[in-house]
């Protein structure tokens, strides 16, 4: 196993040669469209995967698939390839894959890559989101919260809900943790969904990325590279900067301490570096400048491919000590102030005439200056870089779904897991809360609907008893004047003339007869004539008899 990598020759024969020990150190290729940087990375790629380290690329164009895929002899540039290995003195040359590992946000071209809320944390999410101190003190409110209650954060989903809890929950959380304000939770739920407008659905859910899949071998030793589908991903440039901050964060909190190994442990490549800094937010650009000074340190190397070297910003170009430097065109000011910049970064040699030779390069030419065994940087040379082994373009579509289905990762990553947290369980809350609440209004409303009808109960029976007492009196009054109308009739028959005469008809009539039978009566009993019996004793029986007698018949 070598302790360098190749990487070209210049014209007098001198090796240009990447020391693996020196790899960790970060690096930059830079050149104008159409100068051969992708075949320059391409090559670079493959050796480090020949000495067994693994690397993640970056695919904006998705050229660099085809790393996969061993170069043709038919190929249109199989003769310049050829002959520009003759030229350098490369008697190995020959056509060879890359073990690799496909990768995609959106899960399109290769196998998803997912991290969870929680674990990219709010600091990062607050950078990310270009929060301010207040905001993001409501963001680490909700954080805590969360993990205090036990809930989840898992997806943007579980960190609106969660956002949304801390506002409807805004009086009592101040009390405890300080001012949560409803204004600061509707703004970082606009930079959410921002977010979310751009992919971040994709990115933030189970099962979350291991990154030590990102670390591995094949059966021959070879480094794998994981090449990421970042075409789409391009587009959206805050989900990108997302993704390469909480990647190069996740290694450098995972990774232990090396210090300088005998080579790196993992080399990301970020293709069209430049479309990676557009916009970005300061905080976030010094995050990454803190994250690429520190990573070195965890065994892993960082390299930036742009079109210009000013497109790096100096904080992070300050970190690059490999450099590979393309033609730049000189046409205008930014050109031109693009070749100063570019030629006082390199150590000088006295042989070559940087600001010049920089316009004059050729395509798969290019100035290189890399750091030496001792760490110092060599002497910047003219160099004619190695031709790629593998196959310069992209696979097929058909050829992409073969290898997704046939490498080590196999469907680890492929099927999204939505088990229950922070948004689940409050909904679940909300929904008893709700359901509690109809309860207890259902039940108060049948008290009330209860208590209503039980008054109108009461007073349809005080109704009916006045109705009652009413038609009893009715009655009453009906059967009194009946009963007077009736007296008063007797006594209007008993006053008419005709019913006067036949009582005192019937009076006389009755004292006759009654006296009649008075006296018959008072004979049979005492037995003779009233005129034979005692006076004293005849006489008052008699009197007796007849004045009972006559009393009857008077009646």
């Amino acid at each position: 196993m070598a302790d360098s990598i190749f990487i070209g020759a210049s014209g007098d024969g001198t090796r240009q040669e990447l020391v693996l020990k020196r790899a960790n150190r970060h690096g930059l290729i830079a050149g104008a469209t159409g100068t051969g940087k992708t075949v320059t990375l391409q090559g670079i790629v493959e050796g480090f995967s020949r000495e067994g380290v693994p690397c993640f690329v970056a695919d904006v164009k998705g050229d660099l698939s085809g790393l996969a895929m061993a170069g043709s002899p038919q190929a249109k540039t199989h003769e310049i390839f050829a002959a520009r290995a003759a030229e350098i003195g490369m008697t190995d040359w020959a056509y060879a894959d890359t073990p690799t590992q496909f990768w995609d946000l959106f899960g399109a071209q290769g196998h998803p890559i997912r991290t969870t809320v929680s674990e990219m944390g709010p600091l990062l999410l607050s950078r990310l989101l270009d929060l301010n101190e207040v905001q993001e003190g409501v963001l680490n409110i909700a954080f805590h919260v969360a993990d205090k209650e036990g809930l989840l954060i898992l997806d943007l989903d579980d960190l609106q809900a969660m956002l949304a809890e801390c506002a409807n929950r805004a009086d009592e959380l101040t009390v405890t943790y300080g001012n949560v304000s409803k204004a600061s939770v509707g703004t970082i739920q606009r930079s959410l969904l921002q977010l979310r407008s751009q992919g971040g659905e994709h990115f933030f859910g189970e099962p979350a990325l291991d990154i030590h899949d990102f670390i591995g071998v094949d059966d021959k030793g070879r480094g794998i590279v994981n090449i990421l589908a970042a075409d789409k991903l391009m587009a959206s440039p805050k989900l990108y900067s997302t993704f390469l901050l909480w990647l190069l964060s996740e290694l450098f909190e995972t990774l232990p301490e090396v210090g300088d190994p005998d080579k790196p442990k993992l080399v990301f490549f970020f293709d069209e570096a430049h479309l990676l800094f557009n916009d970005t937010p300061k905080a976030l650009l010094e995050k990454v400048e803190q994250v690429v000074r520190l990573i070195r340190s965890k065994g892993v190397g960082v390299y930036f491919i742009t079109q210009n070297p000013i497109d790096i910003p100096d904080t992070v170009a300050a970190q690059l000590n490999n450099r590979v430097q393309h033609k730049l065109n000189a046409f205008t000011p930014r050109d031109q102030q693009a070749v100063r910049s570019a030629a006082e970064t390199f150590r000088a040699n006295p042989g070559v005439d940087v600001a010049t030779a920089i316009t004059e390069l050729k395509v798969g030419e290019a100035l290189v200056s890399l750091l030496q065994p001792d760490g110092a940087p060599a002497p910047v040379e003219r160099t004619l870089i190695k031709p790629p082994s593998s196959r310069v373009g992209p696979v097929t579509p058909v050829e992409r779904g073969v290898l997704i289905q046939t490498d080590a990762i196999g469907t680890k990553y492929d099927t999204l897991v939505d088990r229950e947290s922070a948004e689940e369980l409050l909904a679940a809350k909300s929904n008893e809360a709700a359901a509690a609440a109809a309860e207890a209004k259902a039940a108060g409303d049948a008290d009330k609907a209860a208590a209503a009808q039980a008054k109108l109960d009461a007073q349809a029976a005080k109704q009916a008893e006045r109705d009652r007492l009413a038609a009893q009196r009715e009655a009453d009054r009906d059967a009194r004047l009946q009963a007077q109308a009736q007296r008063a009739a007797e006594r209007e028959a008993a006053n008419s003339p005709w019913n006067k005469a036949i009582t005192s008809a019937t009076r006389s009539a009755s004292s006759t007869v009654g006296r009649t039978i008075a006296n018959e009566v008072t004979k049979a009993v005492l037995g003779g004539s009233s005129r034979s019996r005692s006076s004293s004793g005849g006489g008052l029986l008699g009197g007796l008899v007849r004045g009972v007698l006559g009393g009857l018949f008077k009646g």
